[in-house]
């Protein structure tokens, strides 16, 4: 197990290097960081647009950029300074990582614990009532995109906040992570947080409930139609051990795989949601990079991004060890 994970972590190393090196190239090429000051009117002089060249290294060619940028951050721990703004990229980062990390997560718990349950009960009961009425919230989340949830909701409480409290403070936060004058007592600190968390994470664990659930109950399905569940039925095992010991530990394999590979894109960035809720996180980075032509900080979104998608899907597959014996990661 030990040896398996070693090998896949050095065995993603070049694909990250592939990747930034791509990146940086498409963007660096198509991008000009100084184009806000070439427009601006009136003209600023060439003098100085040249010297901020020079400050900036855009005099240097794109292979010797890149690798001031590689080595500095392999070496340094230096992930750069943002061209339009002037921050600490790698600060940014990680205040960026934990407003996104925290909506993200209780999202994905939730809607996992709704999925699993929802598919293996639809599973048990196909074609009931419950079964039936499931399909149809499943495929309305599938069909309904992700922006229009989010706008909708974000709509409902804020008419709901002008008609209980027309004039007070609003009960249901729509806006930011946090409230710009945060309550001082713990106790406050946790309601203010838990009422901005309540949208975003209703959207987000929503979305994904819609595609887990129905993913896992085609996995049961599938499962509770093969021979070893019917040998355990015939050997007099209970219903309650043949379905959770035997048939729900196989189904999560697949599931496993699609969690993984969502979740490290959400914690990448849940670019719609925070931006419709204006939460200043992952998502709300990475578009505030490109409108304003900053390559650095794209680079260490990328970086993480890529990271990211490489350990989750990592512990998908020491998570097969662990729900099926027969697979062996040698």
């Amino acid at each position: 197990m030990i040896a398996f994970t070693v090998r896949r972590l050095l065995a993603s190393i070049p694909v990250l290097f592939v990747s930034t090196l791509l990146v940086f190239l498409i963007v660096a090429s198509s991008v000009d960081p100084l184009a806000p000051l070439r427009a601006r009117n009136p003209p600023i002089p060439q003098t100085t647009i040249r010297a901020e060249a020079v400050r900036l290294g855009l005099n240097h060619s794109l292979p010797q950029r890149y690798w001031d940028w590689l080595t500095g951050l392999v070496l340094h721990g230096n992930w750069g300074t943002s061209v339009s703004s002037g921050y600490d990229i790698g600060q940014r980062l990680i205040s960026s990582f934990f407003v996104t990390f925290r909506l993200v997560i209780l999202a994905i718990l939730l809607s996992l614990i709704l999925a699993i349950a929802v598919g293996v009960l639809t599973a048990v009961r196909q074609y009931s009532r419950l079964d039936y009425a499931a399909t149809a919230i499943g495929f309305l989340f599938l069909s309904l995109p992700t922006f229009v949830f989010a706008i909708l909701l974000k709509s409902w409480a804020i008419e709901f906040n002008q008609t209980v409290r027309p004039n007070g403070p609003p009960i249901i936060a729509t806006l930011f992570e946090a409230s710009p004058n945060p309550p001082t007592s713990f106790l406050g600190k946790i309601g203010d947080s838990a009422g901005h968390l309540l949208l975003p994470t209703i959207v987000l664990a929503l979305v994904s409930y819609a595609s887990w659930s129905r993913f896992q109950r085609a996995s049961m399905l599938e499962v509770l139609n093969s021979d070893y569940i019917r040998l355990a039925r015939a050997k007099g095992l209970s219903r309650s051990r043949v379905l959770l010991r035997h048939a729900l530990r196989n189904a999560l394999i697949p599931l496993s795989t699609q969690v993984a590979l969502d979740t490290a894109g959400l914690l990448g960035g849940a670019v719609i949601t925070e931006t419709i809720f204006e939460w200043h996180g992952m998502g709300y980075m990475f578009i505030q990079a490109i409108d304003n032509y900053d390559l650095y900080p794209l680079l260490a979104w990328l970086v993480l991004a890529s990271t990211l998608v490489i350990v989750f899907n990592l512990i998908a597959d020491l998570l097969y060890a662990v729900l099926d014996p027969r697979i062996r990661l040698a």
